[in-house]
């Protein structure tokens, strides 16, 4: 039965197999491996022990690299010597990315426990062309540069801080690696959707939502089945709102198109429906059937027919009217009378203009 150990090289850092060999070695302890790097000093945080059945793919075992001897006080003390020269590296480098204005933001500077690789870390929008820069850090430092782009989640790692929470972040203090967050396990959990809660210092999800996702998913897929996301739907994806141009039904992607313009692919599971877009419509006004005639109430009263005397009456009024309508033609006329047939002959005045000049007869000379 093979043995291992777990060693770890930086604190929360993620944990590496080794195999002890004929050493004693014990949780706690310090050792010097050999790595792809070089040789590393490290720290056992898993004690010895039989590999897992589970691991062992066909009855193979896996090769694993031996420790090369467990630390001295010499080897501890050449750790902190070496922690000290990463420091001052740390500082020129600096000001060599001024000189050479670069866009790139330096984050660590890192000694292999050799000294025969300098590693430095910095984050950038892009590429960065640093060719020049570490042709002159390799004349200074005598040494083999490397330099590692990280990602916001690596430098938020590597400067430490504090959560929304008060407490240390979880990526400096235990969590050895990152595991993937969507926006999926927000809206499991009943979370608000706002970027700026539900996310981290490094500006992308907190971690800490995948610590109960899978409980919380556990009771959201019993009540909740699974969104299948049809063209113009509303959704929430990782990287923002936008609205579905097309999905792939075969491979369960939609692409999105966002707010701002980007369009990105996600999977089914990682968007989910947008809440906030409400579909106001104005209710069409009930238009009656031309045919339906309204039956009289029975309260009322039938109309009388109107008298010969009364028809005279009305004649004459109409008459006057017309009369003093001819007296006024620049202006309106307003006749105040009580019927309403009457009413209805205001028209707009005729305004005298004066008539284009005839064309004479004949052939113009």
């Amino acid at each position: 039965m093979q043995q291992i150990i777990g060693v770890r090289f930086k604190q929360a850092g993620k944990i590496y197999w080794f195999n002890p060999g004929d050493y004693d070695i014990k949780k706690g302890d310090s050792v010097i491996v050999e790595t792809l790097g070089g040789l590393e000093c490290g720290e056992v945080v898993i004690g010895v022990r039989d590999l897992p059945q589970a691991e062992k793919p066909a009855g193979n075992v896996p090769l694993l690299r031996k420790i090369y001897r467990k630390a001295t006080r010499a080897d501890l003390a050449r750790v902190i010597e070496n922690q000290k020269n990463a420091q001052e590296a740390f500082d020129i480098c600096q000001e060599k990315i001024v000189e050479h204005d670069l866009s790139m933001k330096l984050i660590n500077a890192r000694y292999t426990f050799d000294m025969n690789k300098l590693i430095f870390y910095f984050t950038s929008e892009g590429r960065v062309d640093f060719r020049l820069l570490v042709r002159d850090l390799a004349y200074i430092f005598k040494t083999r540069i490397e330099m590692r782009q990280v990602g916001v989640r690596e430098e938020a790692k590597a400067l430490d801080g504090v959560g929304c929470c008060g407490r240390k972040l979880c990526c400096t203090s235990f969590l050895g690696d990152f595991a993937q967050v969507s926006i999926r396990m927000a809206k499991e959990q009943n979370l608000s959707l706002n970027p700026t809660k539900i996310s981290g210092i490094c500006g992308r999800l907190l971690c800490c939502l995948k610590f109960e996702s899978d409980y919380y998913h556990e009771c959201y897929v019993e009540n909740n089945p699974l969104y299948e996301p049809k063209p113009n739907d509303r959704v929430v994806a990782d990287d923002g709102e936008g609205r579905v141009v097309s999905i792939n039904v075969v491979r369960r992607t939609a692409t999105i198109l966002l707010d701002t313009n980007r369009t990105v692919v996600a999977s089914w599971e990682d968007i989910i429906p947008s809440d906030r877009e409400v579909v106001t419509k104005i209710p069409k006004a009930k238009v009656e059937p031309k045919n339906k005639v309204d039956a009289p109430a029975a309260d009322d009263e039938p109309k009388e027919s109107p008298t010969r005397e009364q028809n005279k009456s009305d004649v004459k009024s109409l008459g006057n009217a017309k009369v003093n309508r001819g007296k006024n033609l620049n202006r309106a006329s307003t006749v105040a009378t009580d019927d309403k047939d009457v009413a209805e002959e205001k028209k707009t005045p005729w305004i005298n203009r004066p008539r284009k000049p005839r064309r004479p007869k004949g052939k113009i000379q």
